[in-house]
C-alpha cells in the first residue's frame, strides 16, 4: 500500500437555546460550560496545537495535525469555533492551504 487517507468528520449538533440563542450550561461537560467548549478543548485545539516531544519529555515542536488529514467541519461546529476561537480557525484554514500547497 502507497497511500493512507485518514478522514475527520468533525460535528457537534446546534445546542443553543433557539429563543436566546446562547448556548446554556450543560452540567454533564463540566468543568466546562458546555460540550462545544470541552471537546474543542480536548479534541479540535489540541489536534492543531499537538505537541512533538523528545525523549526526554519535552516539546520539540509543534504540529497542526489537520495538514495531514483530509477534514470536514460541520456548520454548527465550524461557526461556534469562528465565535468562540479566532485562533483555532485560523490554524484550521492554514492547514487546509498547507495541505493543497503540498499535495494540489
Amino acid at each position: 500500500m502507497r497511500y493512507l487517507i485518514l478522514h475527520g468528520h468533525f460535528y457537534q449538533p446546534p445546542r443553543e437555546n433557539p429563543f436566546l440563542g446562547e448556548i446554556p450550561k450543560e452540567a454533564s461537560a463540566s468543568p466546562s460550560h458546555d460540550w462545544n467548549e470541552r471537546i474543542t478543548k480536548e479534541c479540535y485545539s489540541p489536534n492543531a496545537y499537538s505537541r512533538i516531544l523528545d525523549l526526554g519529555g519535552k516539546i520539540a515542536d509543534m504540529s497542526n495535525n489537520y495538514q495531514f488529514i483530509s477534514f470536514n467541519f460541520g456548520p454548527t461546529l465550524i461557526d461556534y469555533i469562528a465565535k468562540t476561537r479566532s485562533d483555532l480557525l485560523e490554524r484550521i484554514v492554514e492547514s487546509d492551504k498547507k495541505s493543497i500547497e503540498r499535495l494540489g
